[in-house]
């Protein structure tokens, strides 16, 4: 016996469709991928003689970044619950000091400082999120003082740049998995090289986690009512407090494995290293479609968005002829204009919500 279609389902289905394509949550994301892929198309147009097209500069835009963008799952979290944390740069850059000045001046293990660098870190953003929630002191000022704090350890331990000359430092810094083709009966590294480290890995991996814990946990759904409405939050009897110091707790740990990314990629420890991260940081989860009144954001957005920070760096680059500052003035545009892209977004959604 046939089954017969219902034109009702077909039409609600498709009326599902586009409202899902159509719906505020979504259409930030959406500006980040178009924009990305006409950038990167453009960049494409104009450079492919020059290898702009090729395997290996795509990964070098995540081998170059992967720190910022291990960060930008943290900040992703924070700005979702309407809050802010200036301190991720600096407690990057404590992890560093941390892990340069004890394996190299102390001559202790490397697994243990960095062991110990992730108890300051998670425990830093624990006790901000404390102060956040049950001091009721601002995200911006509590956030800040803890980059004064981190800043001023950094200068205590050292103000010289310290280098790190260890075995194991060494072997995890210069691991590399290079993509091979099939050629004349074996397996050649593609030409021209390209690869994939321990810092694009811990990257993938951090932005998997992060979209797992957002969108499949009931303490991503928490994360979410708080920053859409933190007093209806605490009306339906959500742990608003915990979740909050969670998330904070949650960042110290991006922030420190930032640290982590950075120590492998530059294999030295500076007091004042990673100045300005945490704008870039930021900027990278906001370009990425992450609402700054909170409520809105997902993880692949951020992914796209250091991609996209990281596109415009490379593009200065291969033209050869443009100073390095104008990928600053390039991205502050982009910036201005996904803010602008978000007030548009938020205000039509206010409109719908009051038709409706």
């Amino acid at each position: 016996m046939k089954r017969v279609r219902n034109p009702r389902n077909q039409s609600t289905s498709r009326g599902t469709i586009l409202s899902n394509f159509t719906n505020p949550k979504y259409l930030m994301v959406y500006a980040t991928l178009g924009i990305f892929f006409l950038i990167y198309i453009f960049g494409a147009a104009l450079y492919h003689d020059k290898g702009f097209l090729t395997l290996r500069t795509f990964m070098l835009l995540f081998v170059d970044n992967a720190y910022i963008g291990i960060s930008a799952v943290g900040m992703t979290m924070v700005l979702i619950t309407g809050g802010i944390d200036l301190s991720v740069g600096a407690v990057a850059s404590l992890t560093g000091m941390l892990v340069a000045y004890g394996t190299t001046v102390m001559g202790l293990d490397p697994v243990l400082c960095m062991a110990f660098a992730l108890v300051v870190g998670v425990g830093l953003g624990l006790l901000m999120g404390v102060v956040i929630h049950y001091l009721n002191v601002p995200p911006f000022i509590t956030t800040l003082t803890g980059m004064f704090l981190a800043r001023g350890v950094c200068s205590l331990i050292s103000r010289e740049s310290i280098s790190i000359n260890n075995e194991l430092i060494d072997t995890l810094a210069g691991w590399k998995w290079y993509f091979k083709v099939f050629q004349d009966g074996e397996w050649v590294k593609m030409k021209p090289i390209a690869y994939v480290n321990i810092n694009v890995i811990l990257f993938v991996v951090m932005i998997i986690i992060g979209a797992i814990i957002l969108q499949k946990t009931r303490f991503g759904r928490n994360v979410y009512a708080i920053g859409g409405n933190e007093q209806s939050a605490k009306l339906m009897g959500l742990p608003v407090g915990r979740t909050k110091v969670l998330v904070y707790g949650f960042n110290g740990l991006c922030s420190v494995l930032a640290g982590f990314a950075y120590v492998l990629y530059v294999k030295s420890g500076w007091n004042l290293s990673l100045q300005g991260a945490e704008l870039d940081v930021i900027s990278s989860a906001v370009i990425g479609g992450v609402l700054l009144t909170g409520g809105v954001g997902y993880m692949v957005g951020t992914m796209f968005g250091v991609l996209l920070k990281s596109t415009i760096p490379a593009l200065i680059t291969f033209n050869g002829n443009l100073s390095s500052w104008w990928a600053k003035i390039v991205i502050g545009a982009l910036l201005l204009l996904f803010i602008g892209i978000q007030r548009i977004v938020v205000t039509s959604a206010e409109r719908q919500k009051k038709l409706e």
